[in-house]
């Protein structure tokens, strides 16, 4: 029987999200595998992971708000805004005080307008604009709204010519820390990079359930596992949604794609069977509670 269910990994520096995949396929013994946000090369720390039916959760993953600890360089700017890329300009931010660098972080705190980086996974015309980039081409990327609810400042590091800032940020699905590096550095008039990431959780929006640093898990680890999957279907639904409970034929109507009466929860919800296994994601629209994903085979419904 093919495993279902969310992987929480703690990515290692030096792999893409893809790379991830395909050693976990290879682990799950399945292609049905698929991953909940990239995190760069360079970036460590929490990856989702869904195998089987679970991929079908890893939209909502995706659509997370996020938690990351970052350390940013004053003083340099670099043409990928992270330190993979090549040092562009150089102006010495010795003079830079804290009192200063808090008030540049306040200004990209809430809900502000952000330019991606130009090494982006952004798609323009069709193909991702760090494949443009590589290629020579210049681009140019349309600013978009995020939300950052916590911009801290954690340490300071002073070398000659830099400033190092160990800092935490919680955002919004769609923020790019590397941006808040470069723009940090522009409104400081010295420049800046982002020389490190670590995502620490994914959490349902407006919430505080989801997935930790705490919880995540070495592929090497896993290698050691019979049973690849750390979170079975039903137990990460009921971690990542709201829950609502079914009898056994709304479970079946649920399950052949059918709506319910809807209740009032807000937002996405987890439908669960008398059996405690989750049929369905729905949303409540025009009086009715309406699978978007059922989760639950028809068949294997009461």
């Amino acid at each position: 029987m093919e495993p279902t269910g969310l992987i929480v990994v703690d990515k290692p520096a030096g792999m893409t999200s893809h790379d991830v995949v395909s050693r976990i396929r290879r682990l799950a013994h399945t292609r049905r595998v698929g991953h909940g946000g990239t995190l760069d090369p360079m970036a460590t720390g929490v990856l989702v992971i869904g195998v089987g039916r679970a991929t079908r959760l890893l939209t909502y993953v995706i659509g997370s708000d996020k938690v990351y600890t970052a350390t940013i360089r004053l003083g340099q700017s670099t043409v990928t805004d992270d330190a993979e890329g090549e040092v562009v300009a150089s102006t010495p931010a010795d003079a830079v005080d804290e009192a200063a660098v808090r008030s540049g972080m306040a200004v990209l705190t809430g809900e502000i307008s952000q330019v991606p980086s130009a090494v982006s996974a952004i798609k323009v015309n069709g193909r991702r604009a760090y494949a443009r980039v590589r290629a020579g081409e210049e681009v140019e990327l349309s600013a978009r709204r995020v939300r950052v609810d916590r911009f801290d400042l954690l340490a300071v590091r002073r070398e000659p010519g830099v400033v190092d800032l160990d800092v935490e940020v919680a955002c919004s699905s769609g923020t790019y820390v590397r941006a808040l590096a470069r723009d940090l550095g522009t409104g400081l008039g010295v420049g800046g990079h982002l020389t490190a990431l670590r995502r620490t959780v994914i959490a349902a929006a407006g919430t505080a359930a989801g997935f930790t640093l705490a919880e995540a898990v070495t592929l090497d680890d896993l290698a050691e596992r019979p049973e690849p999957v750390t979170l079975p279907l039903s137990l990460a639904a009921a971690r990542f949604f709201p829950r609502r409970e079914a009898g056994a034929e709304q479970a079946r109507v649920l399950g052949h794609g059918g709506s319910l009466e809807a209740v009032g929860i807000p937002g996405p919800y987890a439908v669960f069977g008398p059996d405690d296994e989750v049929v369905a994601i729905v949303a409540e629209r025009e009086g009715r509670a309406r699978p978007e994903v059922v989760l639950q085979p028809s068949g294997s419904v009461a």
